[in-house]
């Protein structure tokens, strides 16, 4: 008995030992599982510190980034200023460029990048751009003729004379007496000064004028036997009479060639750009250098009348100009339609032209006759 009680007291021993070694066991192990927590607890505790310390860095990056949109900001501002002018800026434009037709609209762009030819336009571009513009305005005035009222070459060298600073209208008006009264050059020859001032009073410079149309009568009949020669260094040696003068006769009296360089002429050509000369000497060679001979005459015509009619010396009308695409100067007149046709003369504006005797080609198209001196 004694030895079944020590043997289940080492057994109740050995089992108590067990559980409580266990059980230490057990509260150890705990131990180190809270250890190990409180290492993640270090661990989150650096990760809060790291966070702090970014979030410290962040904070100078966010006040920054507020500042880096505030600049574009201003920046849009100024693009809305600039922008804002750029819109009303268009109108102008609009009135500078040169339609194709004359009742053609305007289109926007500025007419010296459309019209205007090159600074360093060559010969030849040069040449094909004037005789472009030379048929156009034989399109528009197919009817155009010398805007004198003759019916023979004396008279037509007496009527040129007096168109010097005055209209060929006005002269128009004042030759029926004149001729009516000195129908000869023997008879102009020798009438009295005084009375044929009183006639040409209304021509301006009468007393000029007067010596000029007695003198190349009285030349006409003792070296020509009464009649107007046909040759230029002739007709050059009469009283009054240049080679402007000579040209138109010879054109018109007696179908030789020739280029008549008057106001008109002389401005338009400039203005196109076919020559920079301002004698007009030199003018007639330039010109005459870019046409062939046979189209002097004609072409004189067409000038001379599209400067009396649309291209005027103080104010264009571009608006109307048919040949607007082709002028370098377009956009120094009127550009709107409506106002440049305001400015149109003679028969293009709807009114009588020059003439009180105009061919019957003119009246076909649409022109009228003149009134008499006194008329109206």
């Amino acid at each position: 008995m004694p030895r079944k009680r020590a043997a289940a007291g080492k057994a109740a021993t050995s089992g108590g030992a067990a559980p409580a070694g266990r059980r230490a066991a057990g509260e150890a192990a705990p131990g180190k599982k809270a250890a190990g927590k409180a290492a993640p607890a270090k661990k989150a505790a650096g990760k809060e510190t790291a966070a702090e310390a970014a979030a410290r860095k962040t904070v100078p990056a966010r006040k920054a980034a507020p500042a880096r949109k505030a600049a574009p900001a201003k920046k849009a501002g100024t693009v809305k200023k600039a922008t804002a002018p750029v819109k009303k800026a268009p109108p102008p434009k609009k009135q500078l460029v040169a339609p194709k037709k004359a009742t053609a609209a305007v289109h926007a762009a500025p007419a010296k990048t459309v019209v205007r030819p090159a600074g360093n336009e060559s010969r030849t571009a040069l040449v094909r751009r004037a005789r472009r513009i030379n048929r156009e305005l034989a399109e528009v005035y197919p009817y155009a003729h010398p805007e004198l009222d003759f019916e023979n070459p004396f008279q037509l060298v007496v009527a040129t004379v007096l168109s010097a600073q005055t209209t060929d209208l006005r002269v128009n008006q004042t030759t029926p007496a004149l001729f009516a009264k000195y129908p000869t050059p023997e008879d102009l020859a020798a009438a009295n000064p005084e009375e044929v001032e009183e006639i040409l009073r209304p021509t301006g410079f009468f007393r000029a004028k007067t010596k000029s149309v007695i003198g190349l009568s009285k030349a006409l009949a003792e070296d020509f036997g009464g009649e107007v020669p046909g040759r230029l260094e002739d007709l050059v040696k009469l009283p009054g009479v240049g080679r402007k003068t000579a040209f138109v006769v010879l054109g018109n009296a007696f179908g030789r060639p020739g280029i008549t360089v008057d106001t008109h002429f002389q401005r338009l050509v400039r203005r196109w750009q076919w020559t920079e000369e301002t004698d007009p000497d030199k003018i007639e060679a330039a010109v005459g250098a870019l046409f062939p001979r046979s189209d002097w005459t004609d072409l004189s015509h067409h000038v001379i009348w599209h400067g009396r009619r649309i291209c005027h010396a103080r104010k264009p009308a571009c608006g109307a100009c048919p040949i607007a695409p082709l002028c370098p100067a377009y956009g120094e007149g009127e550009t709107d339609p409506e106002k440049a046709r305001k400015l149109l003369k003679y028969e293009k504006g709807g009114l009588p032209g020059q003439r009180l005797n105009p061919p019957q080609a003119y009246l076909d198209a649409g022109g009228r006759a003149a009134p008499p001196l006194g008329a109206g």
